[in-house]
């Protein structure tokens, strides 16, 4: 596939549920700009997350606490691995899914690799935490309109026990996070108003809801002390799915992530509103690229995280 024109592109970076074990390892193998990049990563954290990434266990990979910064490390690997090649390729905006966030702020050169990874890991840390002190849920529901969930989600809200949309992901897949007992009841909902599949995730982490609200003051007191600067490329903010134009936004979007909804649908039609055609995701997976034709049919994605993805790319470029 040949190189879309920049003015045209956006770069996105995947969140939690694209991580495996193995990730970035081919990359790391193949090209010194990714193994580079995760050598940086087990310096600053003091532990081999290269390892965890590439061998496992599984287990300890899938702990939020390790998750969150292997899929930034393998998203800058990628990330390094393209600049390298084309140095000059601007894109017309960059975004992230919920912690991906950071990672574009990498790509838009407000935040420094190193300071993005202790501020990954901080998260993770803290939503480990929180999990831990206010145990919920989180489940999928496909084939069902936003606005019937909201209702769905409204109804089961009750005995002091509430639910909402965590992630918006695309047309006919929502993701709802909450107190377990109310993520049931609306599962339940959900199928009676019609859903084709409501189904619980294998979280005890309710995400992108008001059970995070026990960690938002040290999370936004690390956020503080992280030097951010303004961006270099528009970042397109999850919470309001609008550019983050200074540190000051860029702040409050980061914190207000923890108990919001992560508006990737909308995040989308913005960038495609603003005439960007192709989507070049960066890391492990292809989720995010798995959802574009849900949101816009006429959009391209193009995923780049192992070494055949980037030949591939460099052979008819």
């Amino acid at each position: 596939m040949s190189l879309p024109n920049p003015a045209h592109t956006a770069f996105v970076f995947p969140g939690q549920g694209s991580q495996k074990v193995g990730m970035g390892q081919a990359l790391a193998a193949e090209y010194p700009e990714a193994a580079d990049t995760f050598a940086e990563a087990d310096e600053r954290l003091g532990f081999a997350l290269s390892q965890l990434a590439w061998n496992g266990p599984e287990d300890d990979l899938n702990d939020t606490i390790n998750t969150q910064p292997a899929l930034l490390v393998h998203s800058v690997a990628a990330l390094r691995v393209f600049r390298a090649a084309h140095p000059d390729f601007e894109p017309a905006f960059v975004a992230g899914h919920s912690l991906g966030e950071l990672s574009a702020l990498v790509a838009a050169g407000a935040l420094d690799y190193p300071d993005a990874l202790q501020l990954v890991r901080t998260r993770g840390e803290l939503m480990k935490q929180a999990g831990e002190q206010h145990p919920g849920g989180m489940a999928a529901i496909l084939g069902m309109e936003t606005r019937a969930i909201e209702l769905a989600c409204v109804d089961a809200s009750i005995n002091g026990e509430m639910v909402q949309i965590a992630n918006d992901n695309c047309p006919g897949q929502i993701v709802i996070s909450g107190h377990a007992e109310a993520v049931e009841r609306a599962i339940e909902a959900a199928k009676e108003f019609g859903a084709k599949r409501a189904l619980p995730l294998a979280v005890s982490i309710a995400a992108h809801s008001p059970l995070m609200e026990s960690i938002e003051k040290d999370f936004a007191e690390a956020v503080k002390s992280a030097p951010i600067a303004d961006p270099g490329i528009p970042i397109i903010g999850n919470v309001d799915a609008a550019p983050l134009h200074e540190v000051g936004d860029i702040r409050k979007d980061l914190e207000a992530q923890l108990t919001k909804r992560v508006r990737w649908t909308e995040s989308v039609q913005y960038m495609a509103e603003q005439g960007v055609t192709h989507f070049i995701e960066f890391g492990s997976g292809s989720v995010l690229t798995g959802l574009l034709k849900r949101i816009d049919r006429d959009l391209v994605g193009i995923s780049l995280g192992e070494p055949e993805d980037f030949e591939k790319l460099v052979s008819s470029d």
